[in-house]
């Protein structure tokens, strides 16, 4: 079978930079194991694979080199980006709304035609605030010191989970390495499985923003991930919730130390005691398309 698929950097306006996804379009006869066999040989951290919806506008189904990921932000601004470039999606009067169902269910997607770039716009559900974790045992994950953790780590989720753990300054998160064995055994506690890494955030961008992070991954994923942008709105939720931003718009970045800079616009919908969501945006560029023979 041959497939059209658009390689796109997600999370930037410029080639090279951000969080690399491709997007198989026209997927519904893809085998899910070919589908984990094309992360695997991308080296990619994630693909996505456009399917009918009869749901929403679009369907599209997220996958890691071994599994299936509910739902997940830079695929998500790929996904929108290379139907644009493929002209599905109408931006003639500058702006467009539609919806996207995947795994974790369906999102609204807004788009803004910009000088340059468009916006892609997500909007994740109302966070869920699960568990606070051991700040020592965090911290010993990424051989740092409990100091080095500036509040309580929490599981939270807007559709994927991860552990939000804010640390005191872009010094520890330099620091930071990951121990995958302490890894696996925080995670076999945490969820048994389910819960992503730990998502280590420090105030102050890289360059103009208003925090910047990293995510830390193990084997099969690379070793770190350019962009995350669940991980994004769960942070910028998190940060909300507990009163350690004093707005709810915020400029997110990750990827600076990797040589792939990411940014995103965040906003999270509602007060504090209550947020009813978090938008999440950001712009894609296709590097290159063309055809899979599957």
């Amino acid at each position: 079978m041959v497939y059209d698929f658009g390689w796109v950097d997600a999370f930037t306006e410029t080639l090279f930079g951000g969080n690399p996804c491709v997007v198989v379009h026209g997927a519904d006869g893809l085998a899910v194991e070919d589908r984990l066999r094309l992360v695997r040989e991308t080296s990619l951290s994630e693909c996505a694979y456009l399917v009918a919806s009869d749901r929403a506008d679009f369907g599209a189904r997220y996958y890691l080199a071994e599994r299936e990921i509910l739902m997940a932000g830079h695929p998500t601004v790929a996904t929108v980006a290379s139907l644009l470039h493929r002209g599905l999606v109408d931006l003639t009067t500058g702006r467009a709304s539609f919806t996207l169902e995947f795994g974790a269910g369906v999102l609204p997607i807004e788009v803004e035609a910009r000088d340059g770039v468009p916006l892609v716009t997500m909007t994740q559900r109302r966070p869920e605030f699960g568990p606070v974790q051991d700040a020592a045992e965090i911290a010993g994950i990424y051989g740092l010191s409990p100091a080095d953790i500036a509040h309580p780590p929490q599981i939270v989720s807007t559709g994927t989970a991860f552990c939000v753990t804010l640390l005191r300054d872009h010094d520890a998160l330099d620091r930071s390495r990951l121990d995958t064995g302490a890894l696996a055994r925080w995670q076999s506690r945490a969820g048994e499985g389910g819960v992503m890494e730990p998502f280590l955030v420090a105030l102050g961008g890289a360059e103009s923003g208003d925090t910047f992070a990293r995510l830390l991954m193990a084997p099969p994923m690379p070793a770190e991930d350019p962009f995350t942008g669940s991980a994004t709105g769960c942070m910028a939720a998190y940060l909300w919730h507990h009163g350690l931003i004093d707005a709810p718009r915020l400029k997110a970045e990750q990827g600076h130390r990797m040589g792939r800079p990411g940014r995103a616009e965040v906003e999270v919908l509602g007060p504090p005691h209550a947020i009813e969501g978090v938008r999440v945006g950001g712009s894609g560029v296709v590097l290159m398309q063309g055809t899979l023979r599957l």
